[in-house]
């Protein structure tokens, strides 16, 4: 989904976090090469940002209904320890919700026909719908757990 960069503030790792108009929120950091945002360390060139539009993956997660309750977490993963079959694709049982939760670093999730890629951090976990494929890939050192909802 589109929305507008209305802000930026920095996080507690002093890295800078726009802030969206949708009321998400997405880190612009520079990382070469996985993110060239030079831009994002000179305060003119991220004042010219405000306003601009820009994809909100987050507005595009599913969300848990409120009728779901946790009954059963994994223990905690990291990039070494994941299992096999949470990198290729899988499903979740039918009536069974997943909650996908950083501790530390970042995992792309995916899942979707046309697939739809995430970036889950502390700040962002990944909602699986029962019965839909998906996968998650390390994005470096990580470690994360899954909570299972019915």
């Amino acid at each position: 989904m589109k929305t507008r960069i209305s802000g930026f503030h920095k996080d507690s790792n002093a890295d800078w976090v726009a802030e969206l108009q949708c009321g998400h929120t997405q880190h612009m950091r520079h990382k070469p090469p996985w993110q060239e945002r030079a831009w994002v360390h000179d305060d003119a060139e991220r004042a010219r940002r405000v306003g601009h539009v820009i994809d909100c993956p987050l507005c595009d997660m599913p969300v848990l209904p409120s009728n779901v309750n946790v009954y059963k977490r994994t223990a905690d993963f990291t990039a070494e320890s994941i299992p096999s079959g949470l990198l290729k694709d899988h499903t979740t049982k039918a009536g069974v919700w997943a909650r996908i939760v950083v501790t530390d670093g970042a995992l792309e999730y995916s899942f979707g026909e046309p697939q739809r890629r995430f970036v889950l951090d502390r700040e962002h976990a990944g909602v699986v719908r029962p019965e839909v494929p998906h996968r998650v890939r390390p994005l470096g050192a990580v470690s994360f757990y899954v909570e299972f909802l019915r």
